[in-house]
């Protein structure tokens, strides 16, 4: 039976140092790290999202603020909310919610946060920095993936690792992440012939495709370690579920995370991490 490892717990265990962290910086700095979240329209999945995020700031003494604004915002005022933030030296972290109304160009909003306060990772900045091997903010649930990884001690280095979607928040990050830990990478996709075959090849098996259980058993390699990143409702019954058939894999399956409690958790734990990260930077920078 396979082990499941519990993101959850890893991040309560995560967010209990970040707290007596942030007591220290606080009596060192003579203030706590700063994170702004901006929320547009009413997005049942972005509402919950950013509550998410509110009460792990709470949790961990952050100070948040959230800024809601209606659908019908302009870009133009969205950017101008953008630039006040940037300017505030008291504002460690900008984060704008996705997604966005479509008449609001999600490129140009991001490209317009300073990249030293982009906790996403999602600047262009951060993006080659990650590529390049320098250093920026990771994104979030690529970074929450890796020490999930770590947590359960899985051995990266010259194992295979199949990685089903592509996207920018997830796939592509996650996969050069695996790729500088010296895994071998296979990206899977829409396009993808012969799927099952290209993903019974993988020691390690991350889905982010974004469909409920869509990951069969057939699909994976004896003893793998499967990754699931999707957030989805079971189209039956309602509940929370992932990409993966759980229930039907696990006895396949060497470690295994679930949804919800798997990577959900620790996405936000990375989120504030990356905005403890920012803080001590712009400390840092200011104190040169």
């Amino acid at each position: 039976m396979a082990i499941v490892i519990s993101g959850r717990e890893l991040a309560a265990k995560k967010r209990e140092y970040m707290k007596n962290e942030v007591v220290k910086l606080e009596n060192k700095y003579g203030r706590k790290p700063h994170l702004a979240v901006i929320l547009v329209g009413e997005d049942p999945g972005s509402v919950s999202y950013v509550k998410g995020k509110e009460k792990a700031c709470m949790e961990i003494g952050i100070v948040n603020t959230t800024i809601t604004k209606p659908v019908t915002i302009t870009q133009e005022e969205l950017l101008q909310i953008i630039q006040q933030l940037n300017s505030d030296p008291f504002v460690d972290g900008i984060l704008v919610q996705l997604p966005l109304p479509k008449h609001i160009n999600p490129t140009y909003v991001i490209n317009s946060i300073r990249p030293d306060k982009d906790v996403d990772g999602f600047h262009p900045n951060n993006v080659a920095s990650l590529y390049l091997k320098q250093p920026g903010i990771i994104p979030c649930t690529p970074k929450g993936i890796l020490e999930v990884l770590d947590s359960a001690n899985i051995e990266i280095e010259g194992k295979r690792a199949c990685i089903i979607g592509r996207s920018n928040i997830v796939g592509l990050p996650v996969s050069k992440l695996l790729l500088d830990k010296n895994a071998t990478i296979s990206i899977a996709h829409s396009r993808t012939k012969n799927l099952a075959e290209v993903t019974r090849e993988a020691d390690i098996l991350i889905a982010a495709v974004g469909k409920p259980l869509f990951v069969k058993k057939d699909m994976i390699k004896e003893g793998a370690v499967v990754i699931d990143v999707g957030v989805n409702r079971n189209p039956l019954t309602n509940k929370l579920c992932g990409d993966v058939d759980f229930d039907n894999v696990l006895d396949k399956v060497s470690y295994i995370t679930k949804v919800p409690g798997g990577i959900g958790p620790m996405t936000i734990t990375c989120l504030m991490e990356n905005t403890i990260e920012c803080f001590l930077k712009h400390m840092e920078d200011k104190n040169d």
